[in-house]
């Protein structure tokens, strides 16, 4: 295992704005119009409760102190306060529902998302890494609820601030306001120079970000193996390295935007110190009041502010224009494998006749994994596959349940092409149980209802005690209402194995695969296991991958894969005369000679899927 590489990066895309994007996020925009509109307009009360307290402080200064006015003065301060909680208040629901409206947008994408990846096909996670896809619905969906809480309508809020501060200034005293806005050019050159790097720091950040998730996806799922082989100082290493070059990442933008900040603060400084010399060389000279300086003063602090606030809204506005890239490519993603609506004169359960006719399958172009396969399974008939690691047995499975279509040829059940099945109806036909047999957080009960989540207590049961998976259950604190941790870690291999096993047979499919089923199972559990099978597989097709030809030696049928193809097939006396591929496993297996064997082989092919 090696820090990852470029494979692993995120691609960071897009521009900074992208008005093609905008109009696709509108359908998840538009159902939070009220929202919106409320949020807009609370935002208008709150501008215009800040900019009139400067002008009462002006009307204090220039009106009712000269005048002596107690009356008017204790009137201001009411009025001050009054604008004050008006601010205060119109802000609080400004900025809720703004976030409503983000998290409600937030909330219908995710789903959005989530949908579609189940929708996708096997060869989709083939190729994209799992933390590249947990990052789109954690990380990028997160950047869209920064865009709406301090994004759009602050935008919008600090513009129109903008505006109508340079409208007061001006209206106050052109000449005031002219020696105030004389920094204010320097700054917009600032911002175009400055502009690129963030945008380029702010790229390098998020790849750091994805090579961190990456590398930690991929450790943490191999951590077994990580401490078998005491890899775990090295893998502190080579996180070390790639979590230092994150952190230099995220300290370069951090340079930038605080440099930006800094001259910002320098510049309103500067400005200020312009504003008290000629406002104070004005007032001496009389034609300037110093109400109308303190209110210029006032009016200047709040105008640097919203500077710096749409300096940093082009970070959140360019993190979420690209999240929105990477979100959108994925929901265009379409799935090859397409499933047909349900034949009015599709029965509820096949008879389970099986034909695969010259099929053919490549995962890359050029790299043929079956070559031609053709066999027909009878219903009921109990069928056997071995064959050499790579043979391509479990390939075969995944074509019948159409994880993967074959390049040519076709598979039929019942003599229908099952690419023109409706998926749902295909996948209940066929119970696959895995070597590697992943079990949910949720409840024994609800593990082995995985797919028949009506399936009643009576059933489940049943199908526990039938392949003696019920003794374990019954000793475990809750019975079948005891939690399974993530990935059934409270539990054995050889337990999660049975409960697998329950839940294939709880599913009652019409044909029925077992995939190394019992490779991690006890001698003792395999023989009852293999008691509850004669029962039943009895009336149902079954295609057996096996590791243990002693599983195996009941079948009516064994076909022996080698590089892609059936190179033998009859039944296990009948193989083990022929002494070919299946004579040299079973002698390999069970280290013995048959009465027509001669010598062992110096090498036979290893049996594994």
């Amino acid at each position: 295992m090696t820090a990852p590489g470029p494979a692993h990066e995120e691609e960071v895309l897009g521009k900074a704005y992208d008005a093609r994007l905008v109009r696709r996020m509108l359908p998840y925009v538009a159902p939070q119009a009220r929202w919106i509109a409320l949020s807009v307009t609370l935002m208008f009360v709150v501008i215009g409760a800040q900019l009139l307290q400067p002008y009462l402080i002006k009307l204090l200064f220039d009106v009712f102190i000269p005048r002596a006015d107690r009356a008017g003065i204790a009137a201001l301060a009411l009025v001050y306060i009054a604008a004050t909680t008006v601010e205060l208040l119109a802000r609080y629901g400004q900025l809720y529902s703004m976030e409503l409206t983000g998290q409600n947008v937030i909330l219908h994408l995710r789903d959005r998302l989530f949908r579609h990846l189940n929708a996708l096909d096997s060869s989709f996670f083939d190729r994209h890494p799992v933390g590249r896809l947990m990052t789109r619905v954690t990380t990028d969906i997160e950047s869209l609820a920064d865009l709406f809480s301090s994004g759009v309508v602050s935008l919008l809020g600090d513009s129109v601030k903008l505006i109508a501060i340079v409208v007061i200034l001006w209206w106050l005293n052109w000449r005031l306001a002219c020696v105030t806005f004389a920094m204010t050019p320097f700054l917009f050159l600032l911002s175009v120079l400055l502009r690129g790097r963030i945008r380029r720091s702010y790229r390098d950040v998020r790849r750091r970000i994805a090579r961190i998730n990456a590398y930690l996806q991929e450790s943490i799922s191999g951590m077994l193996l990580v401490q078998l082989f005491r890899r775990g100082e090295v893998n502190r290493r080579e996180f070390d390295a790639i979590n230092s070059e994150h952190r230099d990442a995220e300290l370069r933008s951090v340079v930038y935007e605080s440099s930006f900040s800094a001259i910002i603060e320098l510049v309103g400084n500067v400005a200020i110190a312009l504003i008290v010399w000629y406002g104070g060389r004005e007032m001496v000279r009389g034609v300037l009041t110093f109400g109308t300086l303190v209110a210029f003063l006032n009016y200047t602090s709040r105008f640097f502010g919203p500077i710096q606030d749409l300096s940093g809204f082009y970070a959140v506005l360019q993190a979420a224009m690209a999240s929105l890239e990477r979100i959108f490519a994925l929901l265009d993603e379409r799935p090859t494998i397409t499933s047909n609506p349900l034949p009015a004169a599709l029965p509820e359960r096949a008879r389970g006749r099986i034909d695969f006719e010259d099929v053919r399958f490549a995962y890359r172009d050029g790299e043929e994994v079956l070559h031609g396969i053709g066999v027909r399974v009878e219903p009921g008939e109990k069928i056997a596959i071995v064959g050499a690691t790579g043979s391509g047995k479990t390939t075969l499975i995944k074509l019948l349940i159409r994880l993967y279509d074959p390049t040519s040829g076709a598979i039929r059940l019942d003599g229908r092409d099952i690419r023109t099945l409706p998926l749902p109806w295909l996948r209940r036909q066929v119970g696959v149980v895995q070597q590697d047999h992943f079990l949910f957080t949720g409840t024994i009960a609800s593990n082995i209802a995985f797919g028949r989540p009506d399936l009643p207590r009576e059933r489940i049961e049943v199908a526990a005690r039938l392949v003696h998976a019920d003794r374990f259950v019954r000793g475990l604190p809750k019975g079948y209402d005891e939690e399974v941790r993530e990935r059934g870690n409270n539990l054995s291999v050889g337990q999660k194995q049975l409960l697998s096993f329950a839940r294939a047979l709880a599913y009652d499919p019409a044909v029925l695969v077992l995939d190394e089923a019992t490779s991690s199972v006890d001698t003792e559990t395999e023989i009852l296991i293999q008691d509850a099978l004669r029962l039943l597989l009895e009336g149902r097709t079954s295609i057996v991958i096996a590791h243990r030809l002693s599983t195996i030696v009941g079948a009516d049928r064994i076909l022996v894969f080698h590089h892609g193809r059936i190179v033998e097939e009859g039944t296990h006396r009948a193989l083990l005369q022929a002494r070919g591929i299946y004579h040299r496993l079973y002698q390999l297996q069970f280290g013995l000679e048959t009465e027509t064997s001669g010598p062992l082989p110096l090498a036979a092919p290893e049996i594994s899927t």
